[in-house]
């Protein structure tokens, strides 16, 4: 197959961007990143390119940019994203060649950071995405290992049965001992409580190989429309003394509606899933947790993820699926594992060696 690669330039190419893992991939498996989304990227000067068979057919599609604050983490890389292929290894290897031919060492998929969303699954196939996470056919990793890449940042997604006896232990009495507090998200008042939340998801993560830090105006992007899908049980932090030290954000699944919209979240999809936002409070999905780092080891993501496991279990909640937890990260995969969880897919970033 003869494969030429063009930067996305117009309405008509970024449709076709969007469009093509929609005809790829089963639509019961994938979830597509919102398009909404996509075309802010766009209109931000990210680079989208398409790749086209000899008809002139789209078969592939990446992402090219660059993070000064990644780079500063893991040294200078050329990050791609968003990256979706027909099973042929002339397509990967002409996008992948059109993302490293500024000589930087690559790293993805990512969109638009690991912190955020990206990566590919190496297993657990069978399984549908979700919602800030990847889904991809069997053939993705062998192809980005035929092209020369190696795994970076092995992980594991999680899925976890609210319905089992939770095996959370915290000593109660500790909390009027410690002065402890527990916190819940609000909808009226979630712009006040984000920077609270990325002060200690900054701190907490630091340590992480893959983190960078999120700005006010990252956060905001991330989490734009969420206070209308807020399930405010799920959204939950701690206080020690008045001060913030451990957190926990899951909120209800939508990956189910996404599926059906195609990815196509404008005004009219976004009202019908107000309308229907209760029937999407089955599932959850864990987006992120942590402890800041002071107070590490004192069990107080234990008593977070007590709490959290109770509103799942009053809220009717069938299951808690989680964002990528590194597998030498024992302690978060123990708390997954406290609520009767398991594995869900095998999970990889790709780099140059």
């Amino acid at each position: 197959m003869v494969v030429v690669v063009s930067k996305v330039a117009d309405t008509v190419s970024l449709r076709e961007f969007c469009d093509l893992p929609l005809r790829l991939h089963p639509r019961d498996k994938y979830v597509p990143t919102p398009q909404p989304v996509i075309a802010r990227w766009y209109r931000d000067g990210v680079d989208l390119y398409v790749a086209r068979n000899d008809a002139g057919v789209v078969v592939g599609r990446t992402t090219v940019h660059r993070d000064d604050a990644f780079d500063r983490k893991v040294g200078p890389r050329q990050l791609f994203g968003l990256t979706e292929f027909v099973d042929d290894p002339a397509v990967l290897t002409a996008l992948l060649d059109t993302a490293a031919a500024g000589g930087r060492r690559l790293f993805g998929p990512v969109a638009l950071l690991p912190n955020q969303t990206g990566g590919v699954i190496t297993d657990g196939f069978a399984e549908r995405g979700f919602i800030d996470s990847a889904w991809n056919p069997t053939w993705y990793p062998a192809r980005y290992e035929q092209y020369g890449l190696r795994r970076r940042f092995v992980a594991d997604t999680w899925i976890c049965d609210p319905t089992a006896p939770g095996g959370f232990t915290f000593d109660d009495s500790r909390i009027a001992v410690e002065d402890l507090v527990i916190r819940r998200g609000s909808r009226r008042r979630l712009g006040a409580q984000l920077p609270i939340l990325r002060d200690m998801l900054n701190a907490s993560f630091d340590q992480l190989g893959y983190y960078t830090e999120i700005s006010a105006a990252q956060l905001a992007a991330q989490t734009d429309g969420l206070a209308f899908l807020l399930d405010e049980g799920l959204l939950l932090w701690l206080e020690k003394a008045g001060k913030p030290v451990a957190f926990i954000v899951a909120m209800p699944d939508i990956s189910e509606f996404l599926m059906r919209v195609g990815g196509k979240l404008g005004v009219a999809q976004q009202f019908r899933l107000l309308l229907t936002r209760r029937r999407y409070r089955r599932d959850a999905v864990l987006v992120i947790k942590g402890t800041v780092p002071s107070e590490q080891g004192n069990g107080y993501l234990t008593l977070l993820s007590r709490e959290l496991h109770r509103n799942l279990r009053a809220g009717g909640y069938r299951s808690l699926r989680s964002t990528f937890v590194e597998r030498g990260n024992h302690a978060s995969a123990a708390q997954y594992r406290r609520m009767g969880g398991r594995p869900l897919h095998g999970y990889t970033f790709y780099e140059t060696p």
